[in-house]
């Protein structure tokens, strides 16, 4: 027996299937407003949590020290364990450097109740520093902007700041040299990393490339956009200054200047983007340091750095005598520089960094032999590997 044919009401059609129903604009409206509600009911709940996690803070704080200030409650090994495991969680869709930066911000305002954290940093503010800042602590933070890097260090040791972040390296152009010499006459510890994707951007007041006639920025940052300066302006005048916020306001003050730097500094001084991530590396990358008063517990996922010296560096085998315990130990160094002492000329010191804890027995183990072999050696810190 042949099956009915089909009809505009979703009644069984020829091959027996039902036609799907049209839904109508207010069935639409009511399946968006049904979702809708439930998300105002998870925003209730994830605000509960939230105080109640804020809450749960401040009792741990109480607990440790009623008279305490917020940073003797900073734990950033603590902080980088429950980052770790957010990452380790997530299954999307927010991707992990969403999740990342949320918890951060959880993390960040429920440790400033009382008050902030107060953290010095290379400024002006819109530089490349600042942002490192608000990526490892948050947004609730006061953030000091200094003019030097030795000023940062200064306004930590007398605890008119309880961390500074200073750049210490960048992927293609090397080592903050002024940073490491702070080191050796600073009693301040390394506290925790920073890597920051650095996109550069030239900005200005002008509307054309044509109108540009010098480009201010930090030396850095033009020796990142070596290749892409001398490919597409290369009559240009280029003029180093102490920053790259100094040179945003003097592309901001100045006729047919234009500057190189973050995005941010082009919304803080009012400039137009011209061209944007001209920098010659897709992969550049700054590290910065977090530097304090003391030193914290292992993380699990640490970082040490150290400074040494065998005396007589100049004598032969004297940087393997040195090296050796680390070797037998298997620890594997991530980065080692030389500088000048300071002591007397031609001799140098040596800073590096390695895998793991200084706590860690391996690793103590490891460092108490090469202390033996040299006549200067001091951790500088141990602290968590930077997150992504």
């Amino acid at each position: 027996m042949a099956r009915r044919s089909a009809t505009k009401d979703g009644r069984r059609g020829a091959a027996g299937r039902r036609a799907p129903a049209r839904e109508t604009p207010v069935g639409k409206s009511q399946a968006l407003a049904q979702i809708r509600g439930r998300i105002d009911g998870i925003d209730a709940r994830i605000h509960a949590l939230l105080n109640e996690r804020a809450g749960l803070a401040r009792d741990v704080g109480i607990s440790k020290n009623k008279e305490g200030r917020t940073v003797d409650f900073y734990r950033p090994e603590r902080e980088a364990e429950v980052l770790r495991r957010a990452l380790e969680r997530n299954k999307g869709p927010l991707r992990d450097e969403e999740v990342l930066r949320l918890f951060r911000e959880i993390m960040s305002a429920c440790l400033a109740q009382q008050e902030p954290l107060k953290v010095a940093f290379l400024g002006p503010e819109g530089t490349f520093t600042q942002a490192a800042v608000l990526k490892h602590f948050g947004h609730s933070v006061r953030a000091l902007a200094l003019a030097s890097i030795d000023e940062v260090f200064h306004e930590v040791e007398a605890a008119n700041a309880d961390f500074g972040v200073v750049p210490i390296e960048n992927s293609s152009e090397g080592t903050v040299n002024y940073t490491l010499d702070r080191f050796l006459s600073s009693p301040l510890h390394i506290c925790g990393e920073v890597e920051l994707r650095i996109h550069h951007f030239l900005m200005g007041r002008m509307d054309s490339l044509k109108r540009v006639r010098r480009i201010c920025s930090h030396p850095q940052s033009l020796a990142q956009c070596r290749d892409w300066l001398k490919e597409h302006l290369p009559d240009v005048e280029l003029v180093p200054v102490a920053s790259n916020a100094e040179g945003a306001r003097r592309a901001r003050d100045e006729k047919d200047t234009a500057a190189i730097a973050g995005d941010t500094a082009a919304e803080v001084y009012g400039l137009t983007v011209l061209v944007a991530e001209i920098e010659d590396r897709p992969d550049n990358t700054t590290r910065f340091l977090v530097v304090g008063r003391k030193l914290f517990a292992p993380s699990g996922v640490d970082r040490t750095s150290f400074i040494v010296s065998g005396g007589h560096t100049d004598a032969p085998g004297a940087l393997y005598r040195l090296l050796e315990p680390l070797a037998k130990h298997r620890i594997n160094v991530t980065r080692i520089e030389s500088r000048p002492s300071g002591r007397r000329k031609w001799d140098y010191v040596f800073f590096l960094d390695i895998e793991g804890h200084a706590a860690e027995p391996r690793i103590a183990k490891a460092l108490a032999s090469l202390k033996k072999r040299a006549s200067l050696f001091r951790v500088l810190g141990a602290y968590p590997r930077a997150i992504q």
